[in-house]
């Protein structure tokens, strides 16, 4: 266990050189928003990189992470929801240092006895043996070759992937055997593996999806506090796009009054910076994100955070959160289908595509099985 003196992700070159601090960490528990406000957010803690933010404060103090290394049993998740696109993914890391206060990872860190608040975004355990495991899996038999969701319940492109580079040994496995990926992020930082991406693109291998909440960059500031401003999302759709990557916007969450009357206005900036899919996923608070979600709502918009819960209820059947397929994603009721048609026309206005196309689109008949573990490559 160690800790890494590390700052907010999105620049890529020079990597810093981590300072490791080998002592035992004790877990911070609290929930962070009420207890911690200034700390919890960051909001004025960002390192001298081109995240597209500003800093603001010379001096200012390295935000600490601490991370852990763990060695996992095995590394690929089998999907059983009809509601995502894709059967099968792969999360380097558990916990995320971007810190959105709305992430439903959250509770994962519950049952590692750990706060699903401070402890979530600051603790992280980075999994060092998954492109090792990767490989295992991809040179079995009975591997079938098909799509790998790379990022899905954490970012695989937060601050720290920045030194330990789990996601790139990953994507240099999958470019290798030739086996299709759909990454996700928030971070610029994949613009450091365009040429593992694009590469693979040019196969029909590889596609990402870039998530934009909002242009507002005031409310991105303590929503997504470590993450990329929304300008330089933005920014990178344009670069990935233009190495010939397919790249579509992902806006999660959509959070009624708050991030939800940016909704068209976000579709058709990604449009132009040229994404070519698109998808929305409403707000969803499951377990302990709901208290964390709500104490962050009083703290930052007081004056209508009771219309927004009022709203998300109106839209889960008069509960805060309703886990059944088909209903957690977008939700249901006359709200609910007011942002979808709402989506449906600026899509189509747009000429956007599905996110869903995107993943039926990519090539697995091209995948070269690696050499099984003790064997040498012959070629």
């Amino acid at each position: 266990m160690y800790s890494i003196l590390t700052m907010p992700d999105d620049d890529f070159s020079p990597d810093p050189q981590p300072v490791f601090l080998h002592r035992p960490v004790s877990a911070r528990k609290g929930r962070g928003a009420v207890t911690n406000l200034q700390g919890r957010y960051e909001t004025e803690v960002r390192e001298e990189i081109d995240d597209g933010w500003l800093r603001e404060e010379e001096g200012a103090p390295a935000y600490r992470t601490e991370v852990v290394e763990e060695h996992a049993k095995s590394i690929l998740t089998r999907n059983a929801s009809p509601d995502v696109p894709f059967d099968v993914s792969l999360n380097p890391y558990r916990g995320c240092e971007h810190g959105c206060i709305y992430c439903f990872a959250r509770p994962t860190h519950s049952y590692l006895g750990l706060s699903p608040g401070l402890d979530f975004e600051s603790r992280i355990y980075a999994k060092v043996n998954a492109p090792e495991l990767l490989r295992r899996e991809l040179a079995k038999p009975s591997w079938t070759p098909e799509s790998i969701a790379l990022g899905v319940n954490t970012d695989a492109y937060q601050p720290c992937e920045r030194s330990l580079r789990l996601t790139r040994r990953v994507l240099e496995v999958l470019h290798d055997c030739g086996n299709p990926v759909a990454v996700i992020t928030k971070s610029s930082l994949i613009e450091r593996d365009i040429d593992l991406l694009a590469a693979m693109a040019a196969r029909r291998q590889a596609i990402a999806a870039v998530t934009i909440t909002t242009l507002d960059p005031a409310i991105a500031r303590t929503l997504e506090p470590r993450a990329a401003a929304p300008a330089r999302r933005l920014r990178t759709i344009r670069t990935l796009t233009d190495a010939g990557i397919p790249v579509g916007v992902s806006i999660a969450p959509v959070i009624p009054f708050v991030t939800e009357p940016d909704l068209e206005r976000v579709l058709a900036a990604a449009a132009d910076a040229g994404a070519v899919a698109a998808s929305f996923i409403v707000l969803r608070l499951p377990w302990e994100v709901n208290p964390l979600f709500q104490q962050w709502l009083e703290a930052h918009f007081p004056d209508r955070a009771r219309r927004v819960m009022n709203r998300l209820r109106d839209m889960r059947g008069g509960k805060e959160y309703d886990a059944s397929f088909g209903k957690r994603m977008h939700g249901e009721g006359v709200w609910a289908d007011l942002i979808r048609q709402r989506f449906d026309k600026a899509v189509a206005r747009l000429g956007l595509g599905s996110r869903s196309r995107g993943y039926a689109a990519l090539d697995a008949s091209q995948f070269r099985r690696p050499a099984a573990e003790g064997q040498f490559e012959l070629f």
